[in-house]
Parts: C-alpha cells; sequence; structure tokens
C-alpha cells in the first residue's frame, strides 16, 4: 500500500463510518468521559486508562515545545491538545466528529479565560491526513489509529511521517486474547446495532512494516508501553527522526 492508497478503499470506508458514529452516536458518551460526572464502573475503568496513556504519549515530548506545531490527530474534546498548547506548541486539533471539534472549542475558551497558555490551540473537523494542514514538528495521535486495519493503520502513519520533523507518538489496540475475543463477538451484532470496533494489532508485526517502508527511511522506532485499566487496553508507540 503506497501513502495515496491511505485515502481511498478501506481507510475511506472505515473512516466513514467513524465520521457517522462519533458525531451522531456517541458524542455525548465521550464528552462524559472527559468531565468530573459520575459513570459507569466500567466507563470509570476507559477514563483512567485513557488518563494514564495521554500522560504515558505526552511522557515522549519535551515539556518545552516553544516553537513546535503539533498536530493532535483525533483531537477528541482536545485534552491532550490543552497540554501540548501549555507547553507552548502551536497544536492544530483534527477530529472527524464536528460536535467534539465545537467541545473542544468551548473547553478552550473556559481554560483561556482561567489560565494563561503559552502556546495555541486550534480545532477543525476534516481527516488527519489531508495536506493541507501544512507540515508538524510532532504529531500525537491517541486511540485514533485503534479502529484500522494493520496496512491501513502503517499506511497512516507513514503518510502523516512525510510531513512530520521530529516524532510521531500514537496508539494501537494491541493483539490480546481478551481484546481478540471482543473484536470476534462483536462481529456476531447485526452491523447496526454495533459501533466501529477495533482491530487488534501486533506491535511487532507494525514495528516491522513500518520499516520495512521506503518513506519510512530515517525515522526509528522509540519506546513501547502497553496501559490496561479493566476495560480499556491500548499500547503506545513512538518513532523518531
Amino acid at each position: 500500500m503506497t501513502t495515496a492508497d491511505v485515502h481511498s478503499g478501506t481507510y475511506a470506508k472505515r473512516r466513514g463510518e467513524l465520521e457517522v458514529y462519533f458525531d451522531r452516536t456517541a458524542v455525548d458518551g465521550w464528552k462524559k468521559l472527559v468531565t468530573d460526572e459520575k459513570v459507569s464502573r466500567i466507563r470509570q475503568t476507559v477514563r483512567e486508562g485513557r488518563d494514564r496513556m495521554r500522560a504515558t504519549l505526552l511522557s515522549c515530548l519535551p515539556d518545552d515545545l516553544s516553537g513546535w506545531r503539533v498536530l493532535d490527530a483525533g483531537c477528541g474534546s482536545g485534552v491532550a491538545s490543552f497540554e501540548l498548547a501549555r507547553r507552548g506548541a502551536d497544536v492544530l486539533g483534527i477530529d472527524l466528529s464536528e460536535q467534539m471539534v465545537g467541545f473542544a472549542r468551548d473547553r478552550l475558551a473556559e481554560i483561556e479565560r482561567k489560565e494563561p497558555v503559552a502556546g495555541t490551540a486550534r480545532f477543525v473537523a476534516g481527516d488527519m491526513l489531508s495536506a493541507d494542514h501544512g507540515r508538524f514538528d510532532a504529531v500525537f495521535a491517541m486511540d485514533s489509529l485503534i479502529h484500522y486495519r494493520t496496512d491501513d493503520a502503517v499506511a497512516a502513519i507513514a503518510a502523516l511521517g512525510q510531513r512530520t520533523e521530529r516524532a510521531m507518538v500514537f496508539t494501537i489496540a494491541p493483539r490480546t486474547p481478551m481484546l481478540a475475543a471482543m473484536h470476534a463477538i462483536g462481529q456476531m451484532f447485526p452491523r447496526s446495532d454495533r459501533s466501529p470496533g477495533i482491530e487488534p494489532v501486533r506491535p511487532d508485526r507494525l514495528s516491522g512494516m513500518l520499516q520495512a517502508r521506503d518513506d519510512m527511511a530515517g525515522w526509528r522506532m522509540g519506546r513501547t508501553t502497553r496501559i490496561s485499566s479493566g476495560f480499556y487496553i491500548s499500547q503506545a508507540m513512538e518513532v523518531r527522526r
């Protein structure tokens, strides 16, 4: 699969499914995860896992991001974008969901009324892979690739790498017995009754596929960390120039 291929075929199909799901079906649930609102025990484990994962990915980037332009790919409610901006980065948060982007803008306005932010954050709805977004020093992509097949995820990372100068940090859904079982069970439900499933990926396979690509020459694999919190299982990965 070439970099151009990622804009068509299975990637485009899944992107469309995700846009419908997160903008029309799941937006209220995702908003609750980033507030102090009481949630179910299951959702609480997801909230805690996502908090730990966000901190893990952020730890891969410098505390001082002054002068850096950062893409928050699949920014959701913008929590990571706010922290990146606090570190001095100029952040572009991209999400497929217009509603989540609007929510992120409102939350940013609240934060800026309470505290000075060293950098900037801007939120737009659209495709994280669009070349119209320009070039970046770093890409932050938390749980935005977990719904794509391995070859599509690899092609997406490579496409982002063509416009990134220093580092990319992202997550995948690691292939574990639990996640494999959940994926198989999900396929049993009628399509209209289920959300776009996650795609379990073997981290070593993804790393090998990335390193084998000519358009990833000059990039090297960095740290990788698995976060497991109840119903949340995700693997942080890092690639650097």
